[in-house]
């Protein structure tokens, strides 16, 4: 059924359909609104689940991490500095093999306190061990969030899963939603029966101390598990469209008039819509461009951004987040993606905008595809002011 919704509201809809026995989250700038609605239909009867208060991020993972190694159904949700503040349980969680599923409202991190939207904080957790999926629209975020489910809970998985979308952009915007029908969430996502769970009457124990005899193949274990669930999401997808008719592809990129283009840009989340509008702008007057877009980055589809680049000259990666001292978080990954291959694009260059919610316009997209030489740059940034450079770095 379509509905008008905020994003943040579609979300808690959805979580309410896939009816997790414990919710646990505590509220932060730009994610308040998921949980203060999930809060609301708890507390009217609307979902039979247990809705923890707690007086902090750590104690949100915490508590979800719990609950899920007793073989129940969870979700939290956060963003920016309360992603940081779960580091520590959010290792553990994935390291425990739990299925926790977590919506991360991308937002800045400080210093300067900003609340606006980038994506630095979940890309600065990208080695945590958590499956990332990053989507474009409110319609995507909510969909994304039942394949995420279905992906952790794959007994071939059993990995958490973080969702990723744009803070305010995507959480306080208005969009027609074609909201999932419960029958068909039901048909999709069956009630959970964990692998393993603790439980009195069967004792186990999670998380214990691995000397160096057993930590490095735990650590393998996860690793080879990221590596086949590139296939197990596609195989998920595939089922959703079936349900859903809603088809996102392998899920793992979009190529969007990528074939014959001579000039890509790669991104991920909501700019790839602007970027869209200029590419269609510029193929009308006969441009070659096109753009692939980044639906999971974690892990990262090496293979499959290979196949869709490989006869393609000039790329420009654009990165809403910075890895200071180095390249950009995408375009780390795509410079790897083509190290040692003998095709590929001769440029690789790499662009950094939006930090801290500066607008990414149609004429920035244009500036990038302007910039696009045959000359490759590294983190080059995009729409920097020069009166607030100069007043802080003088002429």
């Amino acid at each position: 059924m379509k509905e008008f919704l905020e994003g943040s509201h579609a979300i808690a809809e959805v979580i309410k359909n896939v009816r997790p026995g414990v919710i646990s989250a505590y509220p932060i700038t730009p994610q308040t609104h998921i949980v203060e609605d999930l809060a609301q239909i708890v507390a009217n009867g609307e979902l039979e689940s247990q809705f923890v208060n707690v007086e902090s991020e750590h104690s949100a993972a915490s508590v979800v991490l719990g609950a899920s190694a007793t073989g129940v159904r969870v979700y939290t949700a956060t963003s920016s500095q309360g992603l940081f503040y779960m580091q520590e349980v959010v290792f553990n969680i994935a390291g425990m093999r739990l299925p926790v599923v977590m919506t991360c409202a991308n937002r800045a991190i400080s210093a300067p306190i900003n609340i606006w939207n980038d994506q630095q904080d979940s890309l600065s957790l990208r080695d945590a061990g958590w499956i990332q999926i990053y989507a474009e629209d409110n319609q995507e975020a909510v969909d994304f969030h039942l394949l995420a489910y279905r992906l952790a809970e794959d007994k071939r998985v059993m990995l958490p899963v973080m969702v990723c979308m744009d803070g305010f952009i995507l959480t306080h915007g208005m969009e027609t939603t074609d909201m999932p029908e419960q029958e068909k969430v039901d048909k999709f996502l069956p009630v959970y029966k964990p692998l393993y769970k603790l439980d009195p009457a069967d004792p186990m124990s999670m998380g214990l101390l691995a000397d160096p005899d057993y930590y490095m193949e735990a650590r393998f274990a996860i690793q080879e598990t990221m590596r086949e669930s590139l296939g197990i999401l596609t195989e998920i997808s595939k089922e959703f469209n079936n349900i859903f008719n809603r088809d996102y592809g392998d899920l793992l990129v979009e190529e969007y008039e990528v074939k014959g283009a001579d000039k890509v840009i790669v991104a991920m989340g909501s700019v790839c819509g602007t970027i869209k509008e200029v590419i269609d702008e510029q193929r009308a007057k006969g441009k070659k461009v096109g753009l692939l877009r980044i639906i999971t980055y974690r892990p990262f589809p090496y293979a499959r951004v290979y196949e869709a680049l490989k006869d393609v000259a000039k790329v420009a990666v654009l990165d809403k987040a910075v890895s200071l001292g180095a390249y950009a978080p995408i375009a780390v990954e795509m410079k790897a993606a083509f190290f040692g291959k003998k095709k590929g694009p001769k440029v690789i260059s790499s662009f950094v905008a939006g930090l801290g919610g500066r607008d990414i316009t149609l004429e920035t997209i244009h500036e990038v595809f302007r910039r696009l030489s045959t000359k490759e740059v590294n983190s080059d940034f995009i729409d920097l002011k020069p009166e607030l450079l100069k007043e802080e770095y003088g002429d």
